[in-house]
Order: C-alpha cells, then sequence, then structure tokens
C-alpha cells in the first residue's frame, strides 16, 4: 500500500519537477525587472493615496484597511478577530488593538457568540460604514480613473517571451 503512494508521488514529480526546472531557468530580462518596479510604484502610489484619503474622512489608514476588510468579507463569512488578523496581515493582539479603538470611536461593535463565548464576531456600526463609504468611492473613482496603467504593468508581467502565455488583447477605451 505504502508503495502505490510512493509511485504517486513520482508521478507527481516526473510531472512538476521538469516544468519547475524549465520556468527557473529562465533569464529574467531588463523588461521585467522594469514591469516589476512599476507595479510596485503604481501600488505604492494607490496605497499612499487611499491612506491620504482615509486620512481626510477622519479615519486613520489602517481603521480604513478594517472597516474595509469587515465590509468586504464574503457573504456567510465571519468577521472574527483571527479572520480580520489575517486578512491586514497582522498579528492577532494587534487586530484587538486596532477593533478597540474602532469600537471606541462607535464603528464597530463585537458581538460574542451565544454557543462559544470565546468566539467575537465585529460588526459595522453604521456610522463605520458611512466612514467607510465616504473614503472606497473616492478611491473606487480614483483606480476607474488610473487604473488602466496598473492594468498594463500586470499584463506586462504575466506576458511570457516563450509562447507560453500570450498577452492579452489591448482594451477598448470607453
Amino acid at each position: 500500500m505504502a508503495k502505490a503512494g510512493n509511485e504517486g508521488t513520482a508521478d507527481v514529480a516526473r510531472y512538476i519537477v521538469p516544468r519547475y526546472n524549465i520556468w527557473m531557468s529562465e533569464k529574467i530580462t531588463a523588461s521585467e525587472y522594469r514591469a516589476l518596479a512599476e507595479l510596485r510604484y503604481r501600488i505604492r502610489l494607490f496605497l499612499r493615496e487611499g491612506d491620504a484619503t482615509a486620512l481626510s474622512e477622519g479615519l486613520e489608514p489602517q481603521q480604513y484597511q478594517m472597516l474595509l476588510a469587515i465590509r468586504g468579507l464574503e457573504d456567510g463569512e465571519s468577521a472574527t478577530v483571527g479572520t480580520l488578523a489575517e486578512r491586514l496581515a497582522i498579528k492577532h493582539h494587534s487586530a484587538v488593538e486596532l477593533i478597540d479603538r474602532l469600537e471606541k470611536r462607535g464603528f464597530v461593535k463585537r458581538l460574542r457568540n451565544r454557543g462559544d463565548r470565546r468566539q467575537v464576531q465585529v460588526v459595522l456600526l453604521l456610522r463605520g460604514e458611512k466612514a467607510l463609504a465616504s473614503v472606497v468611492k473616492e478611491r473606487i473613482s480614483e483606480l476607474r480613473a488610473t487604473g488602466d496603467a496598473l492594468v498594463r504593468t500586470i499584463e506586462a508581467l504575466l506576458e511570457r517571451r516563450n509562447g507560453k502565455f500570450r498577452p492579452k488583447k489591448k482594451r477598448k477605451s470607453n
């Protein structure tokens, strides 16, 4: 029985290893370096402007990010401290402190699970929803105005020289 499992692993290795080696042996081109640098630049601009917009609406950037993480969860996904910490890529205790500050300002509320009091869900209150909507409206508007450059940069990175990936057709301007 163990032999069959090992054969399966060997089959997977025979499939993946050559493809991995081919991919890893490709030389990174100057245009790929430029595209990656441009992507990082575009993302940093977008984030910096988002921070400025949040501040202009009276929210600290991390508060805005937390409100967005809560509101942006999929239907049925619970806004637990752990989930929110994961979404913001921060430690659990940092998420707790951030939620504390938002709760003091009346933006969110904690609800304890009746069956398991250790489980806490964070819900967005009307005040938090309004503050978030102001920032998001501005962010979406900016992204619609400047997003083409970001998309072109990502497409340049995804394009491959060896023909395995083909560039997408140019988008039509509205």
